[in-house]
């Protein structure tokens, strides 16, 4: 069979010299979560095998079990050089759901928590020339209330706004071969006002370091350095400036050399910043017309069944007016950022924390490792425009008793990152945030725009400042079909964005099918309560942004604009027209 995923996982760290390890792969169902103490990895052969990076739960694994998977272990041979051996040998997970124990030859070779983030260890002592051997066991728990499961579903079947599970490996295994000396990392502070980049990070082993920066294969920035391993920090001058614009890209290549080692990568140059409470993209006002993805396939659960279909989501969503979207409890993969970089598609970076109990005291440790892993292997993407770690904590709000995980991951979050706006949490509760962000799922357009015209008189009526006790969060506003009060939260004063509205039922035959509201007698009824809920927004002078739900259907949700499939279930040139109406917050 042809190698599934074989493309290079990460474009923006990409070495010539490198081992694609997706494929066929022995596999066996690990109910015990025992499989190290029963030494498994010394069997003849595993019962099973499964198609890597797909998961167990996926068709295009070649399994397709969706009850209740505690534990799995996968194991595979691969064949190295005397050449490959000549230097140091990484070997890197893109992902894998949750817990992952790593046996090379045998022998440890390291363990990883967390189901969303990239992992890699130097196996450089423990392989060798000819055969090797990989051994992976992994435990899963979505129901412990210690684990972030983001939408997977926590009982049996599919339901609400969970959907079918991940365990295991669901992004591409690599090798990859260095020489002794070599780049370890790199973040980059793109500069366009002064026309520079800088550039920190860490090498391994002494050397000179030359980074060399390209605008369609003419270069146009060069800077070199000594380092004798550890940190480093460089300032490059650019000769010509090309920004970085949402709907067209824009990016600068960088070659990085360090004695024998080449590594492959590039860069945005664009601002992205608030100016009281219009988002300005390189000085320019732009309203963000968001749509969420959920990052969900038929064929593959959490992985993509191919590179083009990441392609092809960015593609729907713009061709139906938006341009970009929160990534919606799941930290996506690095190719798809990739090409969202490409096409100047502008994301919101966020984590699945539903599932774990915020309450907890273990949350705080688990929270903080796993969201760092994240903020820092995408920090580079001129596409993420923003950090969310949270959405939702539904049965938890901060206060002084309380273990204080919101504040903190959002302190967090602005030390790991000085340069993007942090969200604290979607939706509700805010601690501390830089933005007010609300969702709002209101069916009905006059009683949806009416609410949003008081809420900017109330707050310029009081010196842009509207406390929790104030009788407008007593109005009520059907959020997830609730009612009560309305957003149950201060405002003083930031910016608005209402990151999730809509979700308009559009029905289909599955009895368990639902989506928000009565689904539309008709199309053109459709359309209008679209335009009017839309427009409610886009017209609204102290917005900044929303964010529509959603993209497309998953399983029993049907509030998509395309089905599951992705085949359009409306005329997405209506939609298009509505969205790319100029907003008033951009005039």
């Amino acid at each position: 069979m042809e190698l599934p995923r074989k493309e290079h996982p990460m474009p923006q760290w990409e070495r010539n010299n490198w081992m694609n390890l997706n494929g066929t792969w022995e596999f066996e169902f690990d109910f015990g979560s025992s499989a190290i103490a029963r030494n498994r990895m010394t069997a003849k052969q595993l019962e099973g095998t499964i198609v890597v990076p797909f998961c167990p739960e996926s068709r295009l694994s070649g399994i397709g079990y969706t009850d209740f998977i505690p534990g799995v272990i996968y194991r595979r041979h691969f064949t190295l050089t005397k050449e490959q051996l000549g230097g140091n040998v990484l070997l890197h997970f893109g992902a894998v759901d949750y817990e992952a124990v790593v046996y090379v030859n045998g022998m440890p070779a390291g363990s990883h928590t967390g189901g969303y983030t990239s992992f890699s260890f130097d196996i450089t002592d423990l392989v060798r020339e000819g055969d090797n051997q990989l051994f992976v066991a992994v435990r899963d728990d979505v129901r412990s209330g210690l684990q972030p499961k983001g939408k997977q579903a926590h009982l049996f079947a599919s339901s609400g706004c969970d959907y079918t599970r991940t365990t295991g490996i669901w992004q591409t295994v690599w090798l990859e071969f260095l020489p002794a000396s070599y780049v370890c990392s790199a973040r980059f502070y793109p500069d366009p006002d002064n026309a520079r980049l800088t550039v920190t990070g860490i090498t391994r082993g002494s050397g000179t370091l030359v980074i060399e920066a390209f605008w369609e294969g003419i270069r146009v920035g060069e800077v070199s350095l000594l380092s004798h391993g550890g940190f480093f920090a460089a300032s490059m001058d650019l000769s010509e400036v090309h920004l970085w614009e949402a709907g067209k890209g824009g990016l600068y290549q960088l070659l990085f050399h360090y004695g024998e080692d080449e590594v492959k990568s590039y860069f945005g140059l664009r601002t992205a910043v608030f100016d009281g409470r219009r988002f300005l993209l390189n000085g320019k006002p732009l309203f963000q017309r968001f749509v969420l993805d959920q990052g969900f396939y038929p064929e593959g659960i959490y992985t993509a069944p191919s590179d083009a279909d990441l392609i092809r989501d960015i593609t729907l969503s713009m061709d139906a007016g938006f341009n970009g979207a929160r990534l919606h409890q799941k930290v996506f993969e690095p190719r798809f950022l990739y090409h969202c970089d490409q096409m100047g598609y502008l994301v919101w970076g966020e984590y699945p924390n539903w599932g774990l109990d915020h309450a907890s005291l273990q949350a705080t440790e688990i929270y903080l490792n796993e969201w760092r892993e994240a903020v820092e292997r995408d920090f580079n993407h001129p596409s993420i425009i923003g950090w969310c770690p949270f959405n939702e904590t539904w049965g938890y709000e901060e206060s002084n008793e309380r273990n204080r995980l919101l504040s903190s991951i959002y302190y967090l979050t602005k030390q790991l990152d000085p340069t993007r706006p942090c969200i604290d949490t979607s939706g509700n509760f805010h601690a501390v945030t830089e933005i007010y962000d609300i969702h709002d799922y209101d069916q009905d357009p006059a009683s949806f725009g009416a609410r949003w015209t008081e809420f900017v008189k109330r707050f310029r009526s009081q010196k842009d400042c509207i406390e929790k006790d104030d009788d407008f969060f007593r109005s009520g506003n059907p959020v997830h079909g609730q009612t009560g009060p309305f957003f149950a939260q201060p405002y003083h004063g930031q910016p608005i964005f209402v990151s999730e509205y809509g979700g308009i039922f559009s029905g289909n035959d599955n009895a368990d099918s639902w989506g928000y509201g009565q689904a539309p007698a008709s199309k053109e009824e459709y359309y209008e309560r679209y335009r009017g809920l839309t427009e409610a927004l886009l017209n609204n002078p102290e917005i900044f942004g929303f964010c529509y739900t959603q993209l497309y259907d998953i399983e029993q949700e049907c509030n998509g604009l395309y089905a599951y499939d992705r085949t359009p279930k409306c005329d997405i040139a209506k939609i298009r027209s509505i969205n790319q109406q100029v907003a008033a917050i951009e005039q």
